[in-house]
Order: structure tokens, then C-alpha cells, then sequence
């Protein structure tokens, strides 16, 4: 991997680090095609896990497709699906144009029932705020999440097994401003098995240390805490999550050892 060159490489002048602020990852991208008889609608998923996909015409002059839109797909990790053909309704000039969203898992997961192990250090377990919490655990993503008080560079670990799906490390300021920070930590997102999907977030910059795609185990160190995006303080926002019909949802979890806090 990427190393600090050594010292009579720079003539001993320090290695300057300049970070590079990027955008969030996409979930899926939407790809045309053209063949012989109209367009093609491709998803192509972004990420180490499956995700589910709406696709809509934003305008259709002369256009229908095949199948009626909106339409849904399921797209595997790292894989493509084509949604919809897109053909003329009529020999007339066709025109259309198009939106996808994207919401990661599997809206057929199965949530069993296990016990999660702690995200932190066990000296280091603060709850600050559990579920249903009064200040930023009121929707559905999030009804179901603990906040976990925690210094910055505190290791953060797998509380349960399963495959990286999504990371996010690049972003690097935090505050109050939803609009600005909301969506914006930091963070890993774990498949599990049962097609769950655990949310470890607000890690600091560089925090992450697994790659997506990669395989972990209930225990591994897969960050370290951090203060990023939308919070009033560094902390660990933990939650299990699944895909309902194209809507990301919080459900319940067992932990031993954690007193729930609000």
C-alpha cells in the first residue's frame, strides 16, 4: 500500500498531505443502451450487497415500457440488471427521460433473531441516546439505533458477522445543520447473513479499515469513532437496518450488555 517516501527521496523536506473532498458514493447508477427497437434500463449496483431499484419516467412523449413504469428490480453486489426496455408506443418521434432510486438490501431479508456483540471497547460503552430517542432517533432509519458515547480514534468493532457493503471516509466536518451534514457521516455499512445490515456511523476521516467486499468477523475492528456529519459531539451511531419495499428501516436488536438510554 501507499507508504511515506523515505526521507532521502524528499531530500528531507515533509510529505504534505492534502485531502480531496469528494461526493457520496452512489448505491446504483442508471445506464442506457440503444438496440435496434428503442433503449435499454440498466441498474448497475455500486456496492458489496444487493440493493433494490425504482425506476420512473420524469417525461414519456410517445414512449411506454416493458415493463410498466415504475418499475422495481432487486440488483446483486457488484452486479447489473436491466430494469426496462424503453420503446416507441407509436411509429411517431419518441422522447423520454428518467430517475432511479436505489435503497440498499434486500426487501426479502429475514431478520433473525441473535445477539449482537458491542461496538467499542467494553470501557468505552456510553449509551447517550437509544431507541427512540427525542433527538435524532424519531425516524424510521434511525427509530432503532443506540448512540454510543465515544472519544475520537476509539476502535470501532463488527457487533456481528457478514460482508462490507458500503463505506464512507472522505467527509470530514460535523454540526447541527441537517440540511448541510444529514447523510453525510462517515461510515461502514455490514451485510449480514439473514440480509440485515449493520450501520456503524460518524466515524472520523480515513476511520475506515475494511474494504468493501470484505468479509468480517463478529469482533474485527473495522474503524475508529469518530465526529462527522450531522451531531452534536463525537459518538458511535449504531443501528440494524433492512429494506422494506424500497424504504430503509430501523428494527429492534438485542445487545447484552447495553442499557437502552434516550
Amino acid at each position: 500500500g501507499d507508504h511515506a517516501p523515505a526521507v532521502e527521496q524528499t531530500k528531507g523536506a515533509p510529505v504534505r498531505v492534502i485531502p480531496v473532498h469528494v461526493e457520496p458514493g452512489a448505491t446504483a447508477r442508471l445506464r442506457l443502451e440503444r438496440d435496434e427497437t428503442g433503449s435499454l434500463a440498466f441498474a448497475d449496483n455500486a456496492t458489496g450487497g444487493p440493493v433494490e431499484v425504482l425506476l420512473k419516467f420524469t417525461k414519456a412523449l410517445n414512449t411506454r415500457g416493458e415493463p410498466e413504469l415504475p418499475a422495481r428490480a432487486i440488483v446483486p453486489a457488484n452486479g447489473s440488471v436491466l430494469v426496462a426496455r424503453l420503446v416507441p408506443a407509436s411509429p411517431a418521434v419518441a422522447e423520454f427521460g428518467l430517475s432511479m432510486e436505489a435503497v440498499p438490501g434486500d426487501p426479502r431479508a429475514k431478520p433473525q433473531d441473535v445477539d449482537y456483540g458491542l461496538p467499542l471497547p467494553r470501557t468505552s460503552v456510553q449509551v447517550h441516546q437509544g431507541f427512540g430517542g427525542s433527538f435524532s432517533h424519531t425516524d424510521p432509519q434511525n427509530r432503532y439505533a443506540i448512540d454510543f458515547g465515544a472519544a475520537q480514534g476509539t476502535p470501532v468493532f463488527a457487533a456481528r458477522g457478514g460482508v462490507v457493503m458500503q463505506v464512507e471516509s472522505d467527509f470530514d466536518k460535523a454540526g447541527l445543520d441537517l440540511e448541510k451534514y444529514g447523510g453525510r457521516a462517515n461510515y461502514v455499512r455490514i451485510l449480514h447473513d439473514d440480509g440485515t445490515m449493520g450501520l456503524y456511523a460518524h466515524l472520523r476521516p480515513e476511520g475506515v479499515l475494511v474494504r468493501v467486499g470484505q468479509r468480517v468477523r463478529q469482533g474485527q475492528q473495522i474503524g475508529l469513532s469518530g465526529n462527522t456529519g450531522f451531531t452534536s459531539g463525537p459518538h458511535l451511531h449504531f443501528a440494524v437496518q433492512v429494506n422494506r419495499g424500497m424504504n430503509l428501516l430501523s428494527i429492534p436488536f438485542r445487545m447484552p450488555g447495553v442499557t437502552d438510554g434516550r
